[in-house]
């Protein structure tokens, strides 16, 4: 126990190092899920609620935007950039963290998803990116060009620099993870809330994008002599290719924190059973379960992150996959504002019965 609290308290002095921009609303809740849990016994099933950090209802990317904010701040930045899909959540907490700071705001929305509704073209994060003040820039036709779309943000971003000083957050992976030391602070969090309440979780599960939020979780309980397995649920690309992208993540950070070699390649788990049609687009199994969890549980996700997350959890648990785990946690990485942008695809099926007497068995 003594050295559980010194590590943590370790840990808490490294990120001290770093500026930070306080952005969200910590500690998010740890809630265990009864109705949830009743359904796989003997297993007991957690969510950790980071759709409740409170920047603009809410995400992980608050946690993320804390340390790049911090270093534009420190650097004397009035402007920031970034890019991302039409329907980033990233991008709508940016938008909400510039505005609270009184930074001067640029989003460059990329076409990655071949999705024409009205819906996810106007509604959802992009109405409030709107709301929010930022300035929108197009980016047609981006696919999955990670360094076109940040060389067209250094573009853009010298433009803004004949009249202001620009922070550009990027998006490839060659980059230092900044925003990765937002999920070693959340490691931290995490490992105080288990000891304090004597919680035993054996797993824990988040979705995989960037990288970014999976790395850092990993990366801070490795740093703080914690082996619980973290999975990440691949959401963007297959794990064939997210595994070195994540295991690059972390060894940069360790780096980063002046721990270097805390994260071995076997320790990055990545499973991509639930990618499928693509980033962006969920099947059918996937909005099943994000409608069940609505009806059954209370509780929000989007088809996107969490949704996918949860439905990889789900259906691991229906086949047995995850008999020799005993309690596990998801972390709810918010995008609830994407279910209004997927109206049309969360309304079809809606009819069907939401809960029975096992609705999990599906």
């Amino acid at each position: 126990m003594k050295s559980a609290k010194w590590a943590i308290r370790r840990m808490q002095n490294t990120l001290a190092k770093f500026p930070r921009a306080i952005l969200a609303h910590t500690p998010t809740p740890l809630e265990k899920l009864p109705r949830l849990s009743a359904e796989f016994p003997p297993c007991h099933l957690y969510v950790k609620r980071d759709d409740c950090t409170g920047l603009a209802l809410g995400g992980n990317k608050a946690r993320q935007l804390e340390f790049h904010l911090g270093e534009a701040l420190a650097k004397r930045c009035d402007n920031v950039l970034s890019t991302g899909a039409l329907q980033s959540n990233h991008l709508r907490m940016l938008a909400a963290a510039a505005a609270k700071l009184g930074l001067e705001c640029h989003l460059q929305l990329e076409d990655r998803v071949d999705n024409r509704s009205p819906d996810y073209r106007h509604s959802g994060n992009i109405l409030l990116d709107r709301l929010l003040g930022a300035h929108l820039h197009h980016r047609p036709n981006a696919g999955e060009d990670e360094d076109g779309a940040d060389a067209a943000l250094t573009a853009l971003a010298e433009k803004i620099a004949e009249r202001g000083k620009p922070y550009i957050i990027p998006l490839g992976a060659a980059h230092p993870p900044i925003g990765a030391l937002g999920y070693v602070a959340a490691a931290v969090e995490l490992a105080r809330q288990m000891q304090r309440a004597d919680l035993p979780i054996d797993l824990l599960a988040v979705a995989s994008g960037s990288g970014l939020t999976h790395a850092g979780l990993l990366t801070g309980l490795r740093a703080m002599g914690l082996a619980l397995p973290v999975v990440g649920v691949c959401v963007r690309r297959s794990a064939e290719l997210q595994h070195p992208r994540v295991l690059a993540h972390c060894r940069n950070l360790a780096d980063m924190l002046g721990r270097p070699g805390v994260v071995q390649a076997a320790d990055v788990w990545v499973e991509d059973a639930a990618l499928a049609p693509g980033y962006g687009r969920a099947s059918r199994q996937v909005l099943a379960d994000v409608r069940l969890l609505a009806a059954h549980c209370g509780l929000l996700t989007d088809p996107v992150y969490s949704g996918k997350t949860f439905h990889w959890m789900l259906g691991a648990l229906r086949t047995g996959d995850l008999n020799r785990f005993r309690h596990i946690a998801v972390i709810h990485t918010g995008g609830t504002p994407a279910l209004f942008a997927y109206r049309a695809d969360m309304l079809n099926g809606a009819a069907q019965p939401a809960s029975r007497k096992s609705p999990c068995a599906i």
